[in-house]
């Protein structure tokens, strides 16, 4: 498993995911910047992913939305704030209805991607930041960060194949 660390900071407000990868950086940057590949990661394994509009540049937007066992989807989108291929990428991510329409009222958390060589491979943190403590207590119920370290744990097969 490549998840090394998921650290949450009640004080900062904050939840870290440590990865290391056994590839290099611009591979493991390809598993963000490449639509069809983000797919095959970007969620837990019984949640699947589809990317529906894709621009990874300050200012785009992600939108995507995960199918469950049942068939039942639920979508989500994030606002690209900033990008240094192949190192690291910002971004806004929230929740959105059935119609794609942005969630007012669900959290949102502004999330940092940083890749850095190590050790011949790639080290990834992913933090998180959320703006209030009742919006984390409220992902930490939805299973953020179970989902989050089975969405991750994808990406060593993705990279080994």
């Amino acid at each position: 498993m490549s998840v090394t660390s998921l650290d949450k900071d009640l004080d900062n407000l904050t939840l870290t995911l440590t990865a290391d990868f056994a590839a290099p950086v611009e591979r493991v940057w390809q598993l963000w910047s490449d639509p069809r590949q983000l797919e095959r990661w970007w969620g837990p394994p019984t949640y699947p992913a589809t990317v529906e509009e894709y621009d990874l540049t300050p200012g785009g937007d992600v939108t995507y939305f995960m199918t469950g066992p049942e068939g039942d989807k639920h979508r989500g989108w994030w606002r690209i704030t900033s990008v240094t291929e192949p190192t690291s990428l910002e971004f806004t991510d929230g929740f959105a209805d059935a119609d794609g329409v942005r969630s007012a009222g669900m959290p949102t958390t502004t999330t940092r991607v940083t890749l850095t060589e190590r050790d011949g491979g790639t080290r990834m943190e992913m933090r998180s930041a959320f703006d209030t403590r009742e919006q984390m207590d409220q992902l930490m119920k939805m299973g953020m960060e179970e989902g989050l370290r089975e969405a991750v744990g994808q990406m060593d097969g993705l990279l080994a194949g």
